[in-house]
């Protein structure tokens, strides 16, 4: 998302953990499409990180009218093998850090002359109960809900929020998350530059929820009609179930 929006000329802050990581892609958007680049690292998970974050931005007298929500992790096993440590720090970075984002930029966003646009991101997974992935699933159903309800109450401002729910995607989440991905899962991934900006242009249509990819998209509007326990049923076959810890 970040090389998308830097390849339309945005000025961009971008955030993770790793700094040396941060550092080398911020230097790389600069000289491939020469645009104002900062990175801040900052660690969303941790109950301050979205504060920090936000003063950090703040301080630095800049202007957010864009604000992205992509930060996120699950853990792909039973429930009760997880330890609880690892089931808050997700559950603050997926739901908690983005909500406080989202209320912190908020107002100054409404403050502005333009259009504005903030884009959470979901995943097919808010769709459906997705045993292994309990609480990852669950929290992504919050941001999907969060979003399209927030959506409704701007809707007559000049700010719009979409989320965006990927189905399976070409990054370091599935390694993090300890997923065996089988046949079917495999024969579905999509790429992410394919899956960004497909977000980030439903975001700037001012849509308030898209599904990237068409068998996704399927999928997600048949799941209407399944049973919730035929839904978790179908959610385990297509994933498999994990190996115990």
């Amino acid at each position: 998302m970040a090389k998308i929006l830097a390849g339309w000329g945005c000025a961009v802050t971008i955030t993770a953990r790793r700094e040396g990581r941060l550092e080398e892609l911020a230097l790389a958007l600069r000289r491939d499409f020469n645009v104002d680049v900062r990175w801040v690292a900052c660690d969303l998970s941790e109950r301050d990180g979205a504060s920090r974050l936000y003063d950090d931005v703040v301080r630095a007298g800049e202007i957010i009218d864009i604000l992205i929500n992509n930060a996120g992790f699950g853990i792909y096993r039973a429930f009760s093998d997880i330890e609880w440590e690892r089931q808050a720090r997700m559950v603050q970075l997926n739901i908690t850090a983005l909500v406080e984002l989202t209320h912190r930029f908020l107002p100054a966003m409404l403050a502005l002359d333009r259009r504005c646009h903030i884009l959470n991101v979901s995943s097919i997974g808010a769709y459906q109960p997705v045993p292994y992935f309990a609480c990852y699933a669950a929290s992504k159903s919050y941001v999907r809900d969060f979003s399209e309800a927030l959506a409704h109450e701007l809707a007559d401002t000049n700010v719009s929020v979409t989320s965006v729910c990927p189905g399976g995607t070409r990054t370091e989440f599935i390694d993090v998350s300890g997923q065996k991905l089988g046949a079917l899962a495999n024969a579905s991934m999509m790429d992410a530059h394919r899956v960004a900006l497909v977000g980030l242009k439903a975001m700037l249509r001012r849509r308030r929820n898209v599904v990237t990819g068409i068998m996704n998209a399927i999928m997600c509007f048949l799941m209407r009609f399944l049973p919730r326990r035929a839904a978790a049923r179908g959610a385990v076959a297509v994933l498999g179930k994990p190996e115990r810890s």
